[in-house]
This record gives C-alpha cells, structure tokens and sequence, in this order.
C-alpha cells in the first residue's frame, strides 16, 4: 500500500473549502460510541449558531456503534458545547453531543451525565482539572511510527522532550493538532515528546469541572482528524509495547479553590487521605489494560499499592516540589491511564475530594456500562 493511498490530498481539497456555503453551516456532531471510540457525523444547518439552544437534537444508528440493539437502534443526540471547526473554518462547527435512549434515559456509555450531577453539587470547590494526554503514533500497519522494521530504535533517553532527527518524529502532526486546538478555543496548555519514541503528549487545562471532559474529548477528536490527514494512526493504549519501554498515561491535576489560596496544604493533603481509602475504587475507572502499564516500574506506581510523595514520579499521587514549598496549589494523580474516559476519572475525583452526592455514583456508573 503506498503513501498516497493513505494520505488525503489535502492540497486538491482546500480549493472546495474556499467555495462560498450560500448562508448554510456544516455542524459536525461527535460523540462516544460503545467501545470509548469517537463517531461523527455532520449535517447543514441555515444560519450561524450562537447559542447551544439553538442546536438540533439528532439521532444515529446505536447498533452499529454498540449502544443499542437492532430492533430499537434509535439513539438520540443532545449537544452540550460547541467549537469552532478548524478542518472547515468559517462558521462551520464541531458540536459534542451526548447520547440518549428513547424512552428519556442516558445512554449507558453516557458518562457526562452522572459526573455533571456531582459536579453540580460542589459548585463551590471550584475545582479545577489538568489533563495530560499521552498517545503513541503508529503507522498504516500498526507498527510504532518510524521504529526500524523489524528492530528497535536506542534505548530510551533521548526522546522526551528532544530537538533533532531521530530523537523526535511526526512533529508536523504535534504542530497541526496544537493550532487546530487554539483555534477550537479548547485551553490547550502546552504539548512535550514523550519518554518512548513516537510517542507524545499534549496537556488541556485547567478546566473547571465538567468542561475539563468536553475539551479533552474534542482535543481527542480533533488531534484523530489531524492523524487522519497525515496517514498516521493513534493509539491510546497504555501500554503499546511490551517490554522495557515507558506506558502510556492521562496524568490528572487536580486543585480545589481552598488547595490554591495559602495555607492550601492542608486541604491538599486530606484529599490524598481520601483517595488512599478509595484506591481500588478508582483503579476501577482509570482505564483499560491499566495493570499492564502500573507496574512499579517506568515512573508509575503499583497498581496495587497507593503512594504519595513530593516531586516523586514513581508514586500515585506527586506533590510538585514548588505547592511543597509555597504550601499551596494543586496535586497530581499518575493513576489514570491514557484511555480513560475524562467524565468517569474527573468525576469519581470531585465525589471522593468534595464528598459523595445522593443519587449519584461513578462506580456504579461505570458498572452500568458493562450490563
């Protein structure tokens, strides 16, 4: 198979996206199928959209995305935010959606709903997430992008954060998906090479509550549509390769308001209290094949154990060096693996940190799912 078969002739398209839409706009509705991948489709609608009421509901076929069985495979599509689109531009937007059944009940891959509930509860935390996203790149044919066929590249070292041919690869990806991003408006923080090679990181936040999954969503599925064009794969798999090579993670900073205001030590450290009574719990909901990943072993802790340290990148909860010396801030959960599904990890950490809210629970959410 050759590379152009792969690669979409960006160059033949732009002419089309220069055309004029006549008044129309293209909206294109995404959303999180049955196996935690994103589907899109979009549809023309016949004046520009400045307010989310104005968003059609819609629906799809959930029994080909695994949400719904055949007899009754309406699945209904409520938007929930907006962005502009960057692949389009103009007017033309990308609207999140979530996915409901017909008889007025959330889908049960409809996380979101549930963590806006506890959200909704503890407005006054005021809590803040950072998420940072690892992802590996693979080729057409499922190998790490631009490994040596059949071999392996040296030894890590050389790679997180490099500058220079064969120490980092694809940067033209990394540099397409970071200013679709800004365009989006999603608050993309900042973007680094990981410690394998091929494989890179990008940070969304800090987001206030439930926003922190909508953005990290989109970023997912605007960074899919970049890869897309390049004829690039990306893999979410914490663990793509076997071996002595470093997994991959969705590091997750968390700070409530009374975490950032001096003195916020205090705070800091009975939310890690909480979570060291609740670790299997979470462990739960911080993503498939994680096991494989949490090993003690390349800067993660045992998936069985939980830890907590300054500055220390082998426990489950680090404590950065400057909130140990100011005495406030934010700290850092290492757990979550880099397939979680945002809503579920974002939402179990306000529930364990702020405290539980009736009528809703993230355990039994996520058990949901697999009934």
């Amino acid at each position: 198979m050759s590379d152009s078969f792969v690669v979409e002739k960006t160059s033949i398209l732009a002419k089309y996206l220069q055309l004029d839409q006549r008044g129309s706009i293209i909206a294109e509705y995404i959303w999180i199928d049955g196996t935690g991948s994103i589907r899109s489709k979009g549809r023309t609608l016949k004046k520009r959209i400045t307010s989310i009421d104005e968003l059609p509901e819609w629906n799809f076929d959930g029994s080909s995305t695994n949400q719904a069985l055949g007899h009754d495979s309406d699945v209904y599509l409520k938007p929930v935010a907006f962005y502009p689109d960057p692949f389009r531009r103009g007017d033309n937007i990308i609207v999140l959606a979530e996915c409901w059944n017909n008889d007025g009940t959330p889908n049960k891959f409809n996380h979101r709903h549930e963590a806006e509930k506890i959200f909704n509860a503890h407005k006054k935390s005021e809590i803040w997430f950072g998420l940072e996203q690892e992802y590996t790149l693979l080729d057409q044919y499922d190998n790490i992008y631009a490994w040596p066929k059949g071999g392996y590249p040296a030894p890590q070292g050389p790679y997180y954060c490099g500058v220079g041919c064969g120490k980092v690869y694809a940067r033209d990806v990394i540099e397409a998906h970071y200013r679709a991003c800004l365009y989006s408006g999603i608050t993309l923080s900042g973007i680094n090479a990981e410690v394998m090679p091929s494989q890179w990181e990008f940070q969304v936040g800090p987001c206030t509550g439930i926003k922190m999954g909508d953005e990290l969503w989109v970023a997912r599925y605007i960074l899919e549509r970049v890869a897309e064009e390049f004829g690039v794969k990306i893999t979410l798999h914490p663990k793509p390769l076997k071996g002595d090579w470093n997994g991959a993670g969705c590091h997750t900073n968390v700070s409530t308001v009374e975490m950032r205001k001096p003195g916020g030590m205090k705070y800091i450290e009975d939310a890690i209290s909480k979570l060291s009574t609740r670790h299997d719990a979470h462990i739960k909901l911080y993503g498939t094949d994680n096991d494989l990943r949490l090993t003690g072993r390349h800067e993660t802790a045992s998936i069985s154990q939980f830890s907590s340290g300054v500055a220390n990148r082998g426990a489950s909860i680090r404590i950065p060096r400057s909130v140990s010396k100011e005495g406030y801030g934010y700290f850092e959960d290492r757990r979550p693996a880099s397939n979680i599904d945002p809503y579920l990890v974002t939402g179990i950490m306000c529930e364990t940190v702020c405290g539980a809210v009736e009528g809703a629970d993230m355990v039994k959410e996520f058990e949901r799912e697999s009934n």
